[in-house]
């Protein structure tokens, strides 16, 4: 049974601009093994865009929007060996999860020069 929906589109300028220009925002926003996989692509920048929306769609799927103590950088985008991503939850967020019953999560991102967009889709 679907939870909930979420989209959201951002551009890559305004992520790239906050990770230069405000210290602490990547750690703020990302976890490290994200940190770690977005500096080894060629273009980071559009990388942690994606990844910036897809955590924003997860806040929108789940209908609250970023309440109830979540953190961002508990929300880790993750990508299998074929490059699939998915979500893994730490933290405050792991633990909404649980209460609420998520039983699955499904991320879908997609990212040009510009512009990143992200939909995922909440199962119960």
């Amino acid at each position: 049974m679907i939870y909930g929906i979420g989209a959201d589109l951002i551009e890559v300028t305004r992520v790239k601009n906050s990770i230069e220009k405000i210290g602490g925002f990547k750690e703020k926003i990302f976890s490290p093994d994200e940190i770690v996989y977005c500096e080894s692509k060629k273009n980071r920048f559009e990388s942690y865009a994606g990844r910036f929306a897809a955590k924003e769609a997860y806040f929108k799927a789940l209908g609250t929007g970023w309440r109830n103590g979540l953190a961002f950088n508990e929300i880790e985008i993750v990508n299998d060996s074929l490059g699939k991503p998915s979500v893994r939850l730490t933290g405050k967020a792991a633990v909404h999860a649980k209460d609420i019953g998520f039983v699955n999560t499904l991320v879908t991102i997609t990212h040009i020069k510009e512009t990143a967009a992200a939909f995922v889709i909440i199962e119960k």
